[in-house]
């Protein structure tokens, strides 16, 4: 069997990197350069597989997504769509609202925060009385959720630091937000509810 040659082996490598998840400029910049010089092929070749290949060329990253023809017509799905759990949800919302504030108040694309700040964040949401150990420890296992999501990573000097990545814009849009927004306020006021009406008995 012939070997494959440089230009089938780059092509190989760009449709990889994007079947595994996300690809981002920062993280591979050959390999991003090949994406972008041949995203013509990409796009015909993953079509062929019922996907779509979307790049935010200016954010840096791109993914591939379900084609809309091939989830109408019935086609086997390969980007699985996954539920997520109400906390994740909420982290993700969270980090989403503190991207944008970061977006509109810094010429600094890369948004890095600290376990601690996160925690402070999702405190308020989170049930009263709970043992701050336990808490840490539940927030800890959403962060490993949203990192095996593709949403967030740790730095790799501190592990202690984690950095938003920007696909969370893509994922996360201004109408979802807004929604999430809505059906937070009711959760908060029924906790809030439900807490008065223990303290009267």
């Amino acid at each position: 069997m012939t070997e494959p040659g440089d230009l089938e082996r780059d092509f190989s490598l760009i449709v990889i990197s994007l079947l595994k998840g996300v690809t981002y400029a920062e993280d591979d910049p050959a390999l991003w350069h090949k994406l972008m010089s041949r995203q013509s092929s990409v796009r015909d070749y993953v079509r062929t597989l019922g996907l779509e290949l979307v790049i935010h060329e200016d954010e840096g990253y791109a993914w591939l997504k379900n084609a809309p023809w091939a989830v109408e017509s019935g086609l086997p799905v390969l980007a699985a769509r996954r539920q997520l759990s109400y906390p994740v949800s909420l982290l993700l919302a969270l980090l989403r609202r503190r991207l944008t504030e970061h977006d509109a108040s810094s010429g600094d694309r890369r948004l890095i925060v600290s376990r601690d700040e996160i925690v402070e964040m999702m405190r308020t949401f989170l049930p009263p009385g709970s043992n701050e150990a336990r808490i840490v420890d539940q927030i800890d296992a959403h962060l490993n959720k949203a990192i095996e999501l593709g949403f967030i990573r740790r730095l790799k000097t501190e592990n202690n630091k984690i950095e938003i990545r920007r696909i969370l814009k893509a994922f996360i849009d201004a109408q979802w937000l807004h929604e999430f927004d809505r059906k937070l306020k009711e959760y908060v006021q029924r906790n809030l509810g439900n807490s008065e009406a223990g303290d009267e008995e």
